[in-house]
């Protein structure tokens, strides 16, 4: 038996464009592109990629109803069986926009799979709705990726058994299937708790979700003389981005002094952030990170002032590893500087 399929890409890997191209309406394109061309050669010869749909990931995301019926129009056509979506790596929108498309495909009837990093964004909300093999965090991981995207999609289109997430290569989804034992479960537990404090490995039936808990810190009590300080997430950076932030998956970020600035002008300040349409950012770049209202409200009386430096990076990708760490950094020099308080925006 033979299958078909269709393959989800964005503006980007479908090479239309960049951000500029974000905004692009789905269309269909006949056999492979991309990496779709990686891909076919690993899928088998009983597997081919039918067609290929490129979508900015603006588009997608803003006109989901649209895109879906797009995509489950196509299958439909092509007669294929599956969709498959990216890898996304860690590209947030990309990542939104691969998962909304497998889960379309995925009520409508049909196998779906994407692939994206175990943090991108796509994965919490689509993982119940589609399987989605891990990736890197960015497109130097593609030889990596596609392999396993390949062999998961060919056990199921052949209807075979899977094992669990680890096993297979997918991301746990969250989705609780009976299972039989021939112990019940106390004696399981005792078992485990054994091997435990005998130092054996073991396996949990049930992964406890780990959370990052945040202390609240107490409140200003009095902002009139209070020193706040500006943290973005969102890559406001002066006019050519002199610390060479990247726009996705950061390795560090930015010190800047705004000691006399009232307004941030366009073309002065820009954002590096990649994650977003920066047209609006570039526009006025007081929207993501508002030095104009903080002024105005020193002059007013409501704060003491604004801390004459702010600490800026981007977001989109970066490992919480390094956003743990330079929150310290950041944080102790902001104590140093005696700083009460920080307004922290994001995009």
């Amino acid at each position: 038996m033979s299958y078909r399929i269709i393959h989800y890409i964005n503006q980007f890997f479908g090479g239309v464009g960049g951000e500029d191209k974000a905004d692009l309406p789905p269309e269909i394109r006949e056999g492979v592109a991309g990496p779709g061309l990686g891909l076919a050669k690993l899928l088998g010869a009983d597997v081919e990629i039918v067609a290929t749909i490129v979508c900015g990931d603006n588009y997608c995301v803003s006109h989901q109803e649209e895109v879906g019926a797009f995509i489950v129009d196509a299958l439909r056509k092509h007669d294929a069986q599956a969709l498959i979506a990216g890898p996304a790596f860690n590209a947030g929108r990309y990542g939104m926009a691969c998962g909304f498309a497998c889960a379309a495909a995925a009520q409508a009837g049909f196998i779906s799979l994407a692939a994206m990093f175990p943090e991108n964004p796509g994965v919490e909300l689509y993982k119940a709705a589609t399987y989605i093999v891990p990736t890197s965090d960015n497109a130097r991981g593609m030889g990596t990726a596609l392999p396993p995207m390949a062999a998961l999609m060919g056990k199921l289109l052949r209807g075979e058994k899977l094992g669990s997430p680890e096993a297979e290569g997918y991301i746990e989804r969250g989705v609780r299937v009976n299972t039989f034992y021939e112990k019940i479960g106390a004696e399981r537990a005792v078992d485990m708790l054994l091997k435990k404090l005998r130092g054996e490995p073991f396996v949990t039936e049930y992964k406890m979700p780990v959370f990052d808990r945040v202390t609240p810190r107490p409140a200003v009590e009095d902002m009139a003389h209070a020193t706040i300080a500006l943290v973005t997430s969102g890559g406001i950076v002066p006019q050519g981005n002199p610390d060479h932030i990247a726009a996705s998956s950061a390795r560090n970020y930015g010190e800047y002094d705004i000691s006399g600035v009232t307004d941030l002008q366009a073309g002065s300040y820009q954002t590096a952030h990649g994650g977003y349409d920066q047209t609006y950012a570039n526009q006025d770049p007081d929207r993501v990170l508002p030095v104009d209202v903080l002024r105005d409200l020193e002059k007013e009386g409501r704060i003491g002032k604004l801390h004459h430096l702010y600490y800026a990076t981007v977001g989109n990708g970066t490992a919480v590893s390094n956003a743990r760490k330079w929150g310290a950094e950041i944080g102790a020099k902001l104590r140093e500087a005696n700083v009460q308080a920080v307004i922290l925006t994001s995009t």
